[in-house]
């Protein structure tokens, strides 16, 4: 028993380990189903078979995680056999209960991003009993186990057969499990796994081994390919502190401009004032964050502004104001003032 054990606790810590699945943080919504069917019991003691005890069940649940999951159902049923009390009325009595449910599929075997055609889970959980047309009531409890068949494409249908026991607790003021109080029960029931937040009617799960994958294989990509040598130089080497408004060095004025923005600041606006030249040039420049084409509308927009501050606010003639887009990886939000 010892080496089952043991080789059950292994392969199972050997799949969590291999499957790097991330499975999302659903709504509290999410994963809600609810079942109708019908149910017949019997005797477990099988001391009076028949005849049988028939009813009806609702059922409202909710998978927590692929494995775990509660359920909230109730049944009625319309025989007394092994009762012990009769009562004149259709319905004899009625059962509620909470129960916990454990997908074993999922469990051993992973979850699979979609539900399995056929799986298997324990249902197990505690109840309350009450006769009709009397005011006896009892605490039952159920252990069984659901096998279900998930129907189509979706799985948003399933048909479930759930064999159970269902054990009347109270027994000579005591709690305890007695075959001679308990129900061997049978029920059939149509489930509908409502849709989610995420467009399906389960879970969704991303494989976290492919992402990264791909993560490092856009990374070599990359890596394969060449360096833009001048404006890397004039980025790295010149262009210090790329949060500064402005920098000047030598006859070369460098205005950064917020990201997204072709809007002076007044740093900057104070720096043009100060150029000592007659004549100058413009290139501005874009960082390489989204589309070629905005991009290069964005580097014109900060080549105008500038040349529009120095025509209306100084006497600096501007000989040429270029909008450059984007100049390599390295690319900032900058434009370059240079004295002819």
């Amino acid at each position: 028993m010892k080496k089952i054990l043991f080789t059950l606790v292994a392969l199972f810590t050997m799949l969590s380990a291999n499957a790097q699945i991330a499975t999302e943080n659903s709504k509290l919504t999410d994963n809600i189903y609810v079942g109708v069917g019908g149910v017949v019991t019997t005797p477990l003691d099988f001391n009076s078979v028949f005849p049988l005890n028939a009813g009806a069940g609702l059922k409202i649940g909710k998978n927590i995680t692929p494995i775990f999951g509660l359920e909230a159902e109730g049944a009625v049923l319309f025989n007394d056999n092994n009762f012990g009390r009769w009562t004149p009325t259709f319905v004899k009595l009625t059962n509620v209960g909470l129960n916990g449910t454990i997908n074993l599929n999922n469990l051993f075997a992973g979850y699979k991003c979609t539900p399995r055609t056929f799986e298997v889970s324990t249902n197990t959980g505690l109840g309350w009993m009450h006769y009709w047309n009397t005011s006896n009531n009892t605490l039952t409890a159920k252990t069984g186990l659901d096998f279900a068949f998930n129907l189509g494409a979706k799985k948003a249908v399933s048909i479930v057969l759930s064999p159970a026991v269902y054990w009347n607790l109270h027994n000579n003021s005591q709690i305890q499990f007695n075959k001679s109080h308990a129900q061997l029960a049978l029920a059939a029931t149509f489930v509908y796994h409502f849709k989610n937040s995420n467009g399906t009617h389960s879970f969704k799960t991303y494989d976290v081994s492919a992402m990264m994958s791909e993560i490092s294989h856009l990374n070599d990509e990359l890596a394969k390919k060449p360096k833009e040598i001048e404006v890397v130089k004039i980025v790295e080497k010149e262009v210090a502190p790329a949060t500064a408004a402005v920098e000047k060095k030598d006859a070369t004025t460098f205005v950064f401009f917020a990201k997204n923005s072709a809007v002076l600041s007044d740093a900057a606006k104070e720096t043009l004032k100060s150029i000592n030249a007659t004549s100058v040039n413009i290139k501005a420049y874009a960082s390489p964050e989204g589309a070629a084409a905005y991009n290069q509308k964005l580097s014109e927009r900060r080549a105008a502004a500038v040349q529009d501050f120095l025509t209306n606010n100084t006497n600096v003639k501007v000989v040429s104001a270029d909008g450059c887009g984007v100049n390599g990886a390295e690319s900032a939000r900058v434009a370059i003032v240079t004295a002819e």
